[in-house]
C-alpha cells in the first residue's frame, strides 16, 4: 500500500512549482503561467519572474484576463487598494501573444515548447 499526503489535487504534477491563475483560478505549473507585478504602481509583466515582493499569476490567455479584471483580482492578489488600470497589460498580452503565436496562428502555440534540431 502506497500512502500519499493530501489530496491528489494539491500535490504537484512535476517538479516545477504550482500557482493559481488569478483570473480562472485553475492551477497550473508556473511555466504555463505569466507573473503580473505592480511597477510604480502600474501592472506589468515580470516575464523573468525576478521582481521582487509581490506577484500574481495569469495564464496567457485575454479571456483569463477579463476574469481577473471583473473579479478585481489583481488587486486582491498584490495586496493593494482600489481598483488597478489593465489596459497597459492587456496590450502587453496582445502583443506577447502575437510574437509567441505569430500573425494567423491559433493561441495554443503558446503551449508548445521549441525543439531543437539535434543536427
Amino acid at each position: 500500500m502506497v500512502h500519499r499526503s493530501g489530496p491528489a489535487s494539491a500535490r504537484p504534477r512535476g517538479n516545477s512549482p504550482v500557482r493559481t491563475c488569478v483570473g480562472c483560478r485553475v492551477r497550473a505549473e508556473a511555466g504555463e503561467l505569466l507573473r503580473v507585478v505592480l511597477v510604480d504602481g502600474d501592472l506589468a509583466f515580470d516575464l523573468r519572474r525576478r521582481a521582487a515582493g509581490r506577484g500574481a499569476w495569469l495564464h496567457p490567455e485575454p479571456g483569463c484576463l477579463d476574469k481577473a479584471e471583473r473579479r478585481r483580482a489583481f488587486a486582491r492578489a498584490l495586496r493593494v487598494p482600489g481598483p488597478l488600470d489593465i489596459e497597459g497589460l492587456r496590450r502587453d498580452l496582445e502583443q506577447l501573444v502575437h510574437r509567441v503565436t505569430g500573425p494567423g496562428s491559433s493561441r495554443a502555440g503558446l503551449d508548445q515548447r521549441k525543439q531543437v534540431d539535434p543536427s
